[in-house]
């Protein structure tokens, strides 16, 4: 299982960095090229549209964007693309190493639907390329030019796939599917039209052709699709971390809602980019994830099925049959992890399950098996902190079972 650690470990280090480099490029695009202004007469001659001067780093830079394109094509040219192209590479590879690879463990929840692996892989593969597959046509429609009916039916498709994620898989891979649509979407906005019309530019310069501002708006239309998609994807990338979001009864709702108002106060900096102060926008945002956050953590009275167990139905769960290494087990897992790994965990740090990984019956704990083997016994990071004096005879009882 160290493989699986340390390759986790380093394609999702690579894929944060690409993030990083991607996510920074389209924040400082986005930024300066709403914070260009007019420039001087002899600059316009040029075909100069717009100029910004900055200073950063003990220097001062002056950026120039030209109307349609510089008379003579420069030796050197900078693209801005294998940081979109390596995030998705990551990302999906991440995903299909985590979330498939470890279906079992971490994409299905048969209290969700009991899916097998290769259904699950479909499903999940489908909702990503099925949601590109209808994004990418209704932006190469006559939709495309309604930029709020756009909007609208954007929002119907990213709600229709959480919905169906969040009725199909388990929480946490449900938010993460609905991430990977997200960004497949955008990018696929960089490979399917903006790198297309930056070579068509690029080709008409070098052969002294007419350049078609179509092309430009396009690509820039889709940069700002990305632009108010980004916030929503950072939310999902570190959603795994909060399991009251993802474990929520209305998890699709609680994605869409903080979506929304995530994209809202990127809204706010957008009109500021260009000289608009709408502190009325950032003061809704804020408001809005404050009811979210109050509707997320409302209590809830607990469903028959996930009752906080005592210590006869503990034993009740444990079937008669269980061989002595087996029980042992079992004894083990439910005095140092259920505690907090329950439908209703008993430990004063959590209210939810972490990860939704509920332990209470030994039909949990044998779906789980593989998890609980690596983290108690190869990692040895759980208990957290080993808060519950988990011994070195205990991880024993749990790596003989396992074995077994």
């Amino acid at each position: 299982m160290a493989w699986f650690e340390w390759s986790s470990l380093f394609i999702r280090w690579f894929h944060v960095i690409a993030g990083v480099a991607w996510i920074g490029a389209s924040f400082y695009f986005i930024w300066l090229d709403n914070n260009l202004r007019t420039p001087p007469k002899w600059k316009q001659d040029k075909g100069i549209k717009g100029d910004l001067w900055a200073v950063h780093g003990g220097g001062f830079y002056e950026v120039a964007k030209y109307q349609r394109g510089p008379e003579k094509m420069p030796e050197t040219l900078h693209w801005f693309k294998w940081e979109a192209y390596t995030t998705w590479l990551s990302g999906f590879l991440l995903l299909s190493l985590i979330y498939y690879h470890g279906a079992s463990i971490y994409l299905i929840d048969p209290a969700v639907m009991d899916l097998t692996p290769k259904e699950a892989i479909i499903r999940g593969l489908g909702l990503i390329f099925g949601g590109l597959f209808i994004y990418e046509g209704a932006c190469r429609s006559a939709l495309g030019r309604y930029p709020a009916l756009f909007g609208i039916m954007l929002l119907v498709l990213i709600g229709a796939v959480s919905y169906l994620a969040t009725h199909w898989f388990s929480g946490r891979g449900a938010f993460m599917h609905v991430g990977a649509l997200i960004g497949t979407i955008m990018a696929g906005n960089v490979f399917f039209k903006i790198m297309p019309a930056q070579r068509l530019m690029v080709d008409a310069v070098t052969n002294n052709k007419e350049i078609n501002p179509a092309w430009g708006l396009a690509a820039k239309l889709r940069s700002v699709h990305n632009n108010y998609l980004t916030l929503p994807l950072l939310f999902i990338m570190i959603s795994n971390h909060y399991p009251m979001t993802f474990q929520h009864p209305q998890a699709w709702a609680v994605l869409m809602a903080i979506g929304i108002v995530s994209a809202w106060i990127r809204h706010y900096f957008n009109l500021k980019h260009v000289g608009i102060s709408r502190p009325s926008v950032l003061i809704t945002g804020a408001i809005g994830m404050l009811l979210i956050a109050g509707w997320v953590s409302y209590p809830r009275a607990p469903a028959d099925d996930t009752a906080p167990l005592d210590s006869a139905s503990i034993s009740e769960s444990a079937p008669a049959q269980l061989s002595a290494t087996e029980q042992h087990a079992f004894d083990v897992i439910q005095t140092h992890c259920a505690n907090c790994h329950s439908a209703k965990p008993t430990d004063e740090l959590f209210v939810v399950a972490p990860l939704g990984l509920m332990l209470d019956s030994w039909q949990q704990i044998e779906a789980k098996a593989p998890l609980i083997f690596q983290r108690a016994v190869v990692s040895k990071d759980m208990p957290l902190m080993n808060k519950t004096g988990m011994s070195e005879e205990d991880r024993e009882a749990i790596r003989k079972w396992f074995e077994q």
